[in-house]
């Protein structure tokens, strides 16, 4: 099993060309499946849940061609639809990806019916699929769940209104996707507003699709008989982009982050602004600039987007462990996030947890020492932390980082960091 070695007490300084978003580029490739020509997708990241994505879009039928990119920019990936030959979304696939289960609403929208099998992926909570299947039904789907399936029939799904229970980019994503080509007006209310769920939707629009209001709590779908081929370039990573902005500020050092967007990123922001950093924005790049200092320790309530992101909490808890002060650190999403804590001690910190809110005081230092991962943030968070430790540490089990971080040894060596991977 292949494993990171990191040497820790280098600062980091540089450039970082940031990849397209993985949260964005999954939903994007599912939502090929509605159209009746090739679709062409730029900026796509080299990820393992990209190469899990496009293997089930083959198993499916769909055509697949790669156009191979470099390090500063990501792949183009065309799939044509129009092969499609089953809409049995197999459990081998599904269940090391949760995202899989958004070829459910292209699927039974384009073909009247489907079957995909219940979602796997990282262990950091509950997250039912009940809000997708409501949002469908909504529409018109008759849905059961047998055999670990998901299984939904419609000649036609009908237009509506829909509120969502409560927020859930997934959910958002699959009903849109799935009202695009239903007959009628729908309407999504409690709608996720993430900048994924945007992208998702100039995505649709690309391919003829009537959508208004996405980045609102309230999306508009006029449903229209058919969707073309057509081109879309992925938006850039928002949380690749926070990962490398706090290593750098957790190391004292100044780094840039290019081919960003900066719009997506306010809360994160504001928060490296309030640790101490001197933060210059333009049009698509990000300088933090943290002159050799220790940063401050900052509080944080993650919250759907506008507010804190969750999958920025594993990271800002490593920056609070070298802070000065203390941190509170409170996550409402997610109800079993925490699990980098008992890594991070290992490594000295001081954390203490009382249910869903960590209590970080932070230490002058921490020592390296041989930690595992538990998920993909955490992943990032023990190496961020391993980047500043005295010493040496090991993070074993990376393979979870490699579902959502695109080179992440590579770019962090050109900043100045001694990193490895060794099996």
């Amino acid at each position: 099993m292949q494993k990171i070695i990191v040497q820790g007490g280098r600062p980091l300084h540089g450039d970082v060309h940031i990849s397209g978003a993985k949260n964005a580029v999954l939903p994007i490739l599912c939502a090929t499946l509605l159209a009746d020509g090739p679709v062409e997708i730029g900026n796509v990241p080299h990820l393992h849940d990209v190469v899990t994505t496009v293997k089930l879009l083959g198993e499916l039928g769909a055509g697949i061609t790669v156009d191979e990119g470099t390090l500063c920019r990501g792949s183009g990936i065309t799939v044509d639809p129009t092969t499609v030959h089953s809409q049995v979304a197999s459990y081998e696939l599904v269940k090391t990806m949760r995202a899989s289960v958004l070829v459910l609403g292209p699927l039974l929208a384009k073909y009247g019916h489907a079957e995909v099998s219940l979602p796997g992926g990282c262990a950091i909570g509950s997250r039912p699929v009940d809000l997708h299947i409501k949002g469908l039904q909504a529409l018109g789907a008759e849905i059961v769940v047998e055999g670990g399936f998901i299984k939904a029939r419609a000649s036609r799904l009908k237009g509506a209104r829909h509120v969502f229970d409560m927020v859930s980019v997934g959910a958002t994503e699959n009903v849109l996707m799935a009202a695009t080509l239903a007959e009628g007006e729908s309407v999504l209310e409690n709608a996720a507003m993430e900048p994924e769920i945007v992208d998702l939707a100039e995505c649709l629009k690309a391919m003829g699709a009537r959508i208004e209001g996405a980045g609102s709590n309230r999306i508009l779908v006029q449903g229209v008989d058919r969707l073309q081929g057509g081109r879309h370039d992925v938006v850039p990573d928002r949380i690749e982009t926070g990962t490398f902005l706090v290593a750098g500020a957790m190391s004292g050092g100044r780094i840039t982050a290019h081919r960003t967007r900066p719009d997506t990123l306010d809360a994160v922001l504001d928060k490296l602004r309030q640790a101490g950093a001197d933060i210059g924005v333009d049009a698509d790049r990000i300088t933090l600039d943290m002159g050799g200092r220790r940063p401050a320790a900052v509080n944080i309530t993650t919250a759907p987007h506008p507010g804190f992101p969750t999958d920025m909490q594993a990271q800002f808890m490593a920056l609070n462990c070298i802070a000065e002060g203390v941190g509170v650190i409170n996550e409402t999403i997610f109800e079993n996030r925490f699990m980098h804590v008992n890594e991070l001690l290992r490594l000295g910190a001081d954390i203490r947890v009382d249910g869903h809110t960590a209590v970080v005081r932070g230490v002058p230092r921490l020592s390296g020492a041989p930690v595992m991962a538990t998920d993909l943030r955490a992943s990032a968070s023990l190496i961020l932390a391993g980047l500043v430790a005295d010493g040496e540490t090991t993070i074993d089990r990376i393979y979870h980082l490699d579902r959502g971080y695109e080179n992440i040894e590579e770019k962090l060596s050109a900043l100045g960091a001694s990193i490895r991977r060794v099996r």
